[in-house]
């Protein structure tokens, strides 16, 4: 099954390690990162994060650590 999982700032940080949720909302604020805001919170789909962070959108197989 393949499913889309949208993160917060907190979420994308604990699943990349060295990556701060500082470094992640100045991404998404320059536009490095694509995202979207819901209310005051940005959210970033997994895919994105993967590709902007890693340079490809491949999925893993079980979670990322």
């Amino acid at each position: 099954m393949n499913t889309r999982r949208v993160l917060t700032i907190k979420e994308a940080a604990q699943l990349i390690e060295g990556l701060t949720e500082y470094r992640i909302r100045q991404m998404c604020i320059s536009g490095q990162l694509p995202c979207f805001m819901a209310g005051k919170k940005y959210l970033i789909s997994e895919e994105a994060l993967m590709k902007a962070v890693f340079g490809n959108c491949e999925p893993k197989d079980g979670d990322a650590a």
